[in-house]
């Protein structure tokens, strides 16, 4: 783990993350103070109040995305596990020809 810095809305706050998480992290501070300085601008709001709207908003954004393209986390993980139950079920078909 490493420490960064990050700034919200011209705030400094010091973060831990791995190296191969710094770019996705980065990416996130961005659109997160974008999105903060957006609403601050809508609402006049700052502090506690404009930091739990931004993150309504943003949640609302991502469950609103989900739902729009018909995404569902659970389904896939459930698929996925099937399909790999039934790869194992055929290699293990294959190992015993060999």
């Amino acid at each position: 783990m490493e420490s960064l810095d990050i700034m919200l809305l011209g705030k400094e706050y010091r973060v831990s993350c791995t190296p191969e998480n710094k770019d996705g992290l980065l990416a996130a501070v961005a659109y997160v103070d974008g999105k903060l300085h957006e609403l601050a601008g809508k609402t006049n709001s700052s502090g506690e109040k404009l930091a739990v709207m931004t993150a309504l908003n943003i949640a609302h954004e991502f469950l609103q995305f989900q739902r729009g393209n018909g995404f569902d986390m659970p389904a896939a993980k459930r698929r996925i596990g099937l399909m790999q139950a039934r790869l194992d079920g055929v290699l293990a078909q294959q190992d015993k020809l060999f």
